[in-house]
């Protein structure tokens, strides 16, 4: 009989499954909507009974053809956010009341994750669990046994356990009764089996076996990492061959990106999170840098552009089917006398992408976007150029993550990198260019879902761990080597890029003088 695994993404937006074979071939693939209220400005609401359901659905439309027996395992993973239930495990809905925790600190927890406390992290959902405590006093708490958010978001260490000084000085001692069993006594890898399976109710719910092992879940970019990052590359002639999964970087690419790399002993990267034990690979420390806006960046310096009404109509009328970023591609080229030197058209156009603020290696919320060499045109060639010299500065932000993890004891030679912002040939090939490093892409573009897919089988017992899952699983589907051509180009263009933001600072610090 043959044998299959589920994985299951739960993003803000969406439910998303997949069926896939021993070997990690994707064979079905499903989308529910996720509802999302809006009951005032800026505030917004999920339910969790609907996030469930749609985990059905996606699941049973993914696995009608096939029989259910034959699904070996199944794995979730999500966006970090929180389930409020009861005592009994049931939903309850939580007000938009309660105090935030970003003034508060402690050092020990902050060592492992950075200087600035970032809105990301799981300090605004320990805010909301403030909220629960004062709003609602006879609520239970979550469940959590995974390390990989207890570890990345929740500030548990894996050889010393809980911290009690640090929930008795946020106001959450009431975490620490019966030896912190409110959430979780019990952690263990991502990728461990779970109970004894599924639940009778559950599979019966899923469309599944009962007793279907369940592997323990992950934060959606750190599936993307077991999807991508033990790919044999055998032959390929990569930097990264014959050498310890420590010399490759996942780069979870979307509408955010997040850069994750692993290490044998704990490294301290200033302005970015972690190193993390055992969060995506059980015995290894992982540090997680990160760009908060870059699909999102691009999608507004495009559409927010006065020639971005043109640009639909030449992608309309010239390729129909293509997105606009293709047409842009393809006109790129046209602008250049040399498609292989196209990128050399920003020498005078130069941005820094933190409109957003910088997560990663900055650490600096107060960042703010920068545009340097604007004119008056407004033409889709002037759209086209910016376009060209955002990719740059996203890129660029790789370069600098890199860098910083380098000097931090990080050995990267080789990027892994999927996502949305990956099916971008332009996007892709800069960020060989400017990094100077091979750019792998997986055969299997949907690497989170066989993430997802990886823990399942390697609860499965199919596999004997969760690397022999991702060596089975993963595999190579393109590589894309940097122009050497283009060294000399970058390496200026990355010198302008360091300024911009120092210069940025400099521009705060004059305006916040005192005039004499």
């Amino acid at each position: 009989m043959s044998r299959y695994y589920v994985g299951v993404d739960v993003g803000t937006a969406s439910v998303r499954a997949a069926l896939v074979t021993r070997d990690g071939h994707v064979t079905h693939t499903a989308e529910e909507p996720v509802n999302i209220w809006e009951p005032c400005a800026d505030h917004y609401e999920q339910s969790s009974e609907d996030i469930w359901s749609k985990c059905c659905r996606t699941v049973k439309r993914v696995t009608q053809d096939v029989d259910v027996e034959s699904v070996r395992g199944i794995g979730f993973d999500a966006t970090c956010s929180l389930v409020a239930l009861d005592r009994h495990f049931q939903p309850v809905a939580v007000n938009h009341t309660g105090a935030r925790f970003t003034s508060r600190s402690h050092s020990q927890w902050k060592d492992y994750l950075f200087r600035i406390v970032h809105p990301t992290l799981m300090q605004c959902y320990i805010s909301t669990n403030l909220m629960k405590k004062h709003n609602h006093p006879d609520l239970g708490w979550p469940e959590g046994e995974s390390l990989c958010t207890l570890v990345c978001k929740w500030t548990y260490s894996p050889s010393d356990g809980w911290d009690d000084s640090f929930w008795s000085a946020i106001g959450l001692e009431d975490l620490m009764e019966n030896s912190y069993s409110k959430i979780g006594q019990q952690a263990c890898c991502p990728g461990a089996p779970v109970g004894r399976g599924l639940t009778a109710a559950a599979a019966a719910d899923l469309g599944l076996i009962q007793g279907t092992a369940v592997g323990a879940s992950l934060i959606d970019a750190h599936a993307g990492g077991l999807g991508l990052m033990g790919a044999d590359v055998t032959g390929h002639h990569l930097p990264c061959e014959h050498r310890p999964v420590s010399s490759r970087m996942a780069l979870i690419c979307g509408t955010s990106s997040c850069h994750m790399a692993v290490s044998t002993q704990p490294l301290f990267v200033p302005g970015v999170w972690g190193p993390y034990l055992s969060a995506m690979l059980p015995g290894l420390w992982l540090n997680e840098g990160g760009q908060s806006a870059t699909g999102r960046l691009v999608e507004h310096v495009v559409r927010g552009h006065a020639a971005y009404r043109q640009l639909e109509e030449q992608a309309e009328r010239r390729c129909v089917g293509k997105q606009v970023y293709s047409y842009l591609n393809t006109h790129l080229e046209g602008m250049s006398a040399d498609a292989a030197q196209l990128e050399q058209l920003t020498a005078r156009l130069h941005v820094w992408p933190d409109f957003h603020g910088n997560r990663s290696p900055l650490a600096d919320q107060t960042a703010r976007g920068v545009v340097v060499g604007l004119t008056l045109s407004q033409t889709l060639d002037d759209l086209a150029l910016l376009y060209l010299a955002t990719l740059q500065a996203i890129a660029l932000g790789t370069r600098h993550i890199i860098d910083a993890m380098r000097a931090a004891g990080h050995d990267i030679t080789t990027l892994f990198l999927c996502g949305g912002l990956s099916k971008n040939a332009l996007f892709v090939q800069t960020h060989a260019n400017t990094t100077g490093l091979p750019v792998v892409l997986p055969a299997e573009r949907e690497a989170v879902l066989l993430g997802a897919a990886v823990i399942g089988a390697c609860a499965s017992s199919d596999c004997s761990s969760i690397q022999e899952a991702m060596r089975r699983m993963t595999r190579i589907g393109r590589v894309v080597r940097p122009n050497p051509g283009l060294e000399s180009f970058y390496r200026r263009k990355y010198t302008v890029f360091l300024r911009l933001y120092d210069h940025q600072k400099e521009c705060v610090a004059l305006m916040e003088t005192e005039a004499v």
